[in-house]
């Protein structure tokens, strides 16, 4: 019954920490206008609007790989 003690908690943690993520990427979104920067590709039309953001999904993409790397050594030693 222990191991499954273990993944319930990783579990929770898993999604504690995917909230938290989730939380800021959303705020980030709010207030750091990344629909501004240039390569967004913006699609209008009668009634609806899609934004596609290639340049702050390249730059999210690389802090979150230097993130996960820094951490992944951290945890290593």
């Amino acid at each position: 019954m222990g191991n499954l003690e273990q993944v319930g908690r990783f579990l929770i943690l898993g999604g504690v920490i995917l909230a938290l993520i989730g939380g800021l990427i959303w705020a980030l979104g709010k207030f750091a206008g990344i629909s501004q920067l240039p390569g967004t590709l913006r699609i209008s039309g009668s009634g609806f609007t899609c934004l596609v953001p290639i340049l702050g999904s390249i730059l999210l993409s690389l802090v979150l790989t230097i993130l996960l790397n820094v951490l992944a050594r951290f945890l290593n030693r």
